[in-house]
């Protein structure tokens, strides 16, 4: 590892240094911090915590917000993002209904600390925060005005998670929980252990040493259930005469109905220790922190669809106001099983050693090394089946030996009824449609194996040197250097049937063909690949299937249906594909070797970055009695090289830019309990690691779509305003204001185009998804345009035959996406707060407290759309009571819609506004646009102190099992999911 610093930057920084570093030999006086100055803050109960908040806050000089633990290891939720959801500004997304991540008034690209320094996971973020342990922290910080000294990469703000420091510990510490958690959906019991012990050791002359020890142990099961469908845009209705609503004269309407059903399950065993020492005379400290965890699991999971069928009124058919069709009939659909697992290791530590040291009455220097890696290896898996009319087939062979299976869907009328807010209503003509195994074939397996590296090794030395030159104004200055090493790699390895052609087993039902003792081929018998003899067949039905948002009526897909078992996909994929590899014996698709050994490298999809960053920042901590300030400069160097294979082999390229980021954070003592505070920065960001490689990258299975990036991209910059104004009182009373302002200086702004893959002649899926496959003008040639065959008035079996023969012209390529530096947008709004524990009330009601926040952000971007995952309007309200070892407590999250995703994709190319579809211009900016409805959570926690070493607890998520439900650009729902409700109950000991 080399590290380089600029001719600037060293020029900066040894002249600082030097100057600090003569004056501290100068000064007539050695440093000591005596115990007795250490100020102890004893942090108990809610009331406690809200107290320890609001002081932390006031007595910060830049704009804070903090969770404070009640008690050693003891956030107030179980989940590190959860409890973030309580704080002004703050909203959290999930998976599985668990909270992974935040947005900080409004911005998700933000930085995750651990004690100041960098975390490790697959992206630029840091470790997801469902995935640290709540159990090893003290506080959580949210810092939303930077200072200098701080890392950049922040543009919402920072979490930084503190642990407590061996030498913190007043006295010997052992403490234990045990839970219990329950899913409701899954119905099951997951286990969550935590063991910490700590104490220091008086050495006498050689100082104090103290070392701590905590380790974590969580094995979860969670189920998520989701409904959606995909949005189509018409102009005729077959047997509807009324006049369409919708924009441009259209009708919009609902196909492709999918339920998904996916089980998670988390086993996560996570270790720290951390070792300090100090020197009897307290000038100092020593310190060696370590943490490692090992995350494993999965997510096997079901799709049942309905794909084709053309549109046609029934006598229940109607429109809204907004031109969407309630109740109609899809002719001539076909359903699909589809069985998924994903599988992933994730390995990932967080090392640092360092110190800090008082040289003399007014130098202090400190300096680190630290280093974070993760490792992740996953595996993605499919295994499909589909419905082919083989009584009709079988005959059909006796005429015509060329016939093919796949001209023999076993096609059904679907009646569609919509209510909003619900599970759509989806009747099949044919009862036995979804449990006859032997209308059913194995058509595909499919097989990817990954693996992702990240590693960053920083050194960061920084000094302070408290009133140079007497000024006494001046109550410190700071210098200091950041020097970074970082990687990231992702590889990947798929299963192919050709490795030479790239052909996968894709529509093995109908492109496999016998070969004879000659080599001659002819169509492969289908029977051979019914489901009835092919093992491993179950029957999927849950009990408790959307039993938050309710249905429209009968959903058949909903009910029992044949699949693949997931879990023998998940648990036994070699086992699983031998049982493939047996049906394909003596044709075209035959294979020999384990599933391993028919594994191929995909070098295109390779991928590597290597990131090297020069900091150094100056900062004046300035007081003038009632105002004081923190003004600084941080300047950074990046350089990066992006590698890739091509077909000549390594090819990198490389950018480098530079950041000037200055500083201001201002608090002005308007009274002894009222604070004004304003703060402006400039803060950048750089594009995550996966939008810097130009590897071409194919999403999903279905060759469709894939993402590409590029090493030129600029990072983000934005220039950010804040003001604020805070009253404290009693203890622990906050009532605050703040509003805040962020010019967007440089977007990445989504461009698409038609790439030409020769891979899609073998491998595209056009069946399913004619109407939205882009289209070229010559084999072999990509094009800027984006055109598909959704404007010629094809019915869908017209369509579907065109676009497969367009395919096997190679006249189809992949819809790639791409990020481009773009325009500038902005993000304004305010923030107000009030939390106050009600103490002078009588008696037990003096337990009664409150805290609540409010935050308005609006946002735009250059297209006129709002920026990803931001609420205009957002609160929380949280109501607790303390009595005589008792606690407990009510916390409600609301928040307004929001943009969750501006191209979710297909599904959603034909739900635009003014209802023009997906088309080469991409007039209409909102087609593909997801949003997120409106939705309030409410959270309950509860604990009783049976004394001073034992605490029962309990707490239950989503309380009044809140489903989320997702609109299109036009407000109609097309999406719902559903998590579990999870109970806990536990025990937490401390001795």
């Amino acid at each position: 590892m080399q590290f380089r610093l600029s001719k600037i930057a060293v020029a900066v920084l040894s002249a600082s240094t030097l100057s600090l570093v003569s004056a501290a030999y100068a000064a007539e006086e050695e440093s000591q911090l005596p115990a007795d100055d250490v100020e102890v803050i004893q942090v108990s109960g809610i009331a406690g915590s809200m107290a320890e908040s609001a002081r932390q806050k006031r007595f910060s000089n830049q704009i804070v917000d903090a969770i404070v633990a009640e008690d050693i290891g003891k956030l107030p939720d179980n989940n590190i993002a959860e409890a973030l959801q309580r704080i002004t500004g703050i909203s959290i997304s999930s998976d599985f209904g668990v909270g992974e991540s935040v947005t900080i008034r409004g911005i998700s690209e933000n930085r995750v600390e651990l004690n100041g320094r960098s975390t490790s996971g697959t992206g630029r973020g840091g470790i997801s925060l469902d995935d640290f342990p709540s159990s090893f922290l003290k506080t959580v910080s949210v810092i939303k005005s930077p200072t200098a000294d701080m890392i950049e990469g922040a543009l919402g703000g920072t979490v930084n998670m503190e642990t407590v420091r061996p030498l913190e510990l007043q006295e010997p510490l052992v403490a234990m929980t045990l839970d219990g958690e329950y899913a409701d959906k899954t119905e099951n019991f997951a286990p969550k252990l935590t063991f910490a012990a700590g104490r220091n050791w008086d050495l006498g002359n050689n100082g104090t040493f103290g070392a701590n020890f905590v380790f974590s142990y969580l094995d979860r099961e969670i189920r998520q259930d989701e409904f959606q469908t995909k949005v189509n845009s018409t102009e005729s209705i077959d047997g509807f005469e009324e006049e369409a609503l919708g924009p441009n004269g259209t009708f919009q309407y609902r196909s492709e109905n999918t339920v998904r059903l996916k089980t998670e399950d988390r086993e996560r065993t996570a270790y720290a220790a951390s070792f300090q020492w100090a020197p009897s005379s307290n000038e100092g400290n020593i310190y060696l922190d370590l943490s490692y965890s090992e995350l494993s699991g999965g997510q096997a999971g079901y799709d049942f669809l309905d794909v084709g069928g053309t549109v046609t009124a029934n006598e229940n058919t109607s429109q809204t106001s907004n031109g969407y069709l309630t109740d109609y009939d899809l002719v001539g659909a076909f359903v699909i099983p589809k069985t998924e697992s994903d599988f992933a290791e994730n390995d990932s530590y967080s090392h640092a050693l360092g110190g800090e040291w008082q040289l003399s009455d007014r130098l202090k220097v400190s300096s680190e090394f630290a280093m974070t890696g993760a490792e992740e290896n996953g595996v993605n898996s499919q295994l499909n089946l589909r419905p082919v009319d083989l009584d009709t087939y079988y005959e059909a062979l006796e005429s015509d030996p060329t016939a093919s299976p796949g001209d023999y869907m076993n096609k059904v009328t679907a009646t569609v009824s919509h209510e909003s807010d619900k599970v759509s209503s989806v009747v099949y003509d044919d009862p036995d449609l979804l449990t006859s195994g032997d209308t059913m074939v194995v058509r595909e397996f499919f097989y990817d194996e990954y693996k992702t590296e990240t590693d960053e090794k920083a050194f960061r030395f920084d000094a302070e040197y408290a009133e140079p030159m007497d000024l006494d104004w001046i109550s410190s200055v700071q210098v200091g250097i950041r020097l970074t090493d970082s990687s990231y790699e992702y590889n990947q390895a798929t299963l192919y049937m050709d490795p030479d052609e790239e052909t996968k087993f894709g529509d093995a039902y109908k492109k496999a063909m016998q070969v004879d003792d000659n080599g001659n081929e002819t169509d492969y018998h289908a029977a051979q690949t019914s489901t009835d003899s092919f093992s491993g067949i179950i029957e999927v039905n849950h009990d408790n299937l959307f039993d938050q948002a309710g249905f429209a009526g009968e959903n058949m897909l909903a009910g029992t249906v044949n699949a693949y078992d997931a879990e023998l996909l998940r648990d036994d994929p070699n086992g699983t594909f031998e049982k493939f590899q047996a049906l394909w014996v003596g044709t075209t698709y035959e294979t020999t070797g384990s599933l391993q050994d028919n594994l191929v490298e995909d070098v295109g999809e390779w991928k590597k970055i290597e990131e090297e960053t020069r900091a150094v920042y100056m900062q004046f901590n300035l007081d003038f009695d009632e105002l004081t300030a923190v003004v600084g400069a941080r300047y950074i160097e990046t350089d990066l090289d992006s590698t890739i294979i091509e077909d000549t082999g390594y090819s990198t390229g490389s950018n480098d830019y530079s950041d000037f980021l200055p500083s201001l954070n201002v608090s002005y003592s308007i009274s002894d309990d009222t604070i004004a505070r304003f703060a402006a920065a400039k803060v950048m960001r750089r594009a995550a690691f996966t939008e810097l490689s130009p590897a071409y990258s194919i999403s999903g299975t279905s060759y469709l779509t894939g993402t590409q990036g590029s090493y030129e991209l600029d990072p983000y910059r934005v220039t950010q305003f804040d003001m604020s104004l805070e009253h404290y009182f009693g203890d622990g009373g906050l009532v605050s204001g703040a509003v805040f302002y962020k010019d967007v200086e440089s977007f990445t702004v989504e461009s698409t185009y038609c790439y030409a893959d020769s891979r899609t002649v073998n491998n595209q899926q056009t069946d399913e998804q004619w109407s939205t496959v882009c289209l070229l003008e010559n084999a072999g040639e990509s094009t800027s345009d984006i055109n598909t065959a959704s404007g010629m008035g094809l019915s869908d079996s017209e369509g579907m035959a065109y676009v497969e023969g367009m395919k096997d012209a190679g006249l189809t390529g992949v819809i790639v996406s791409r990020d481009v530096n773009g325009g500038s947008g902005e993000v304004v709004g305010f923030e107000l707060a009030y939390q106050q524990t009600f103490n002078f009330l009588p008696g037990p009601w003096a337990g009664l407290g409150m805290s609540t926040n409010y935050t308005y952000a609006h946002s735009e971007q250059p297209n006129g759309l709002p920026l990803e995952n931001i609420s205009d309007h957002s609160y929380n309200l949280q109501l607790y009571w303390e009595w005589e070892g008792f606690q407990t407590r009510l916390a409600y999250n609301w928040r307004d819609e929001f943009l969750d995703d501006e191209d979710y994709g297909k599904r959603l190319w034909g739900a635009g506004s003014v209802g023009l579809g997906y088309d080469s211009e991409r007039v209409d900016v909102t087609s593909g646009n997801s949003y997120r409805k409106s939705r309030g959570q409410l959270d309950y926690s509860a604990s009783y102190d049976y004394n001073e070493n034992l605490t029962f607890v309990g707490n239950v998520v989503n309380l009044t099992s809140e489903p989320l439900v997702y609109k299109t650009a036009r407000g109609d729902d097309w999406r719902i999911t559903e998590a579990d409700r999870r109970i806990t109950v536990g025990l937490r000991a401390k001795f």
